[in-house]
C-alpha cells in the first residue's frame, strides 16, 4: 500500500506561489513514476506534472509551463510542486500521485492517490 500525503495548499491571491509537499516512503520516491494531478468542481482531474524514475523525466501540462515545477527531495521523502504565478484557473485540489510503471500523464494510469490538498487563487 502506497501511502502519500500532501501539504501546502492554501489561499493565495492572483500571481502569488505556492509550494505543494507530498510525503512519500523513500522507495516510492525513489522507483515510481509520480506525479502532481489537480480537479476544480465540475471538471475531469487533469494531470499537471509527472516526473519519471529519472528526474530529466518530466511531464508539464501546457497550461502551468514556465509556471510550475515538480521536483524531489531524497533526504526529505518528499515531493514537490512549486507554483509561481498563479492564476484563478488554477484553483483546484492538488492530489499527489505514484504508479510503479505508469506510461503517461494521465489519471487512469496512476493507482495511488493521496487526499488532497486545496489551492484558492483569489483576489
Amino acid at each position: 500500500q502506497v501511502q502519500l500525503m500532501e501539504s501546502g495548499g492554501n489561499l493565495v491571491q492572483p500571481g502569488g506561489s505556492l509550494n505543494l509537499s507530498c510525503a512519500a516512503s523513500r522507495s516510492v520516491l525513489e522507483y515510481y513514476v509520480m506525479g502532481w494531478f489537480r480537479q476544480a468542481p465540475g471538471k475531469e482531474r487533469e494531470g499537471v506534472a509527472c516526473m519519471g524514475t529519472s528526474d530529466n523525466n518530466v511531464i508539464y501540462a501546457d497550461s502551468v509551463k514556465g509556471r510550475f515545477t515538480i521536483s524531489r527531495d531524497y533526504a526529505k521523502n518528499t515531493l514537490y510542486l512549486q507554483m509561481d504565478r498563479l492564476q484563478p484557473e488554477d484553483t483546484a485540489r492538488y492530489y499527489c500521485v505514484a504508479e510503479q510503471h505508469a506510461e503517461a500523464c494521465i489519471a487512469t494510469e496512476f493507482g495511488s492517490w493521496g487526499q488532497g490538498t486545496q489551492v484558492t487563487v483569489s483576489s
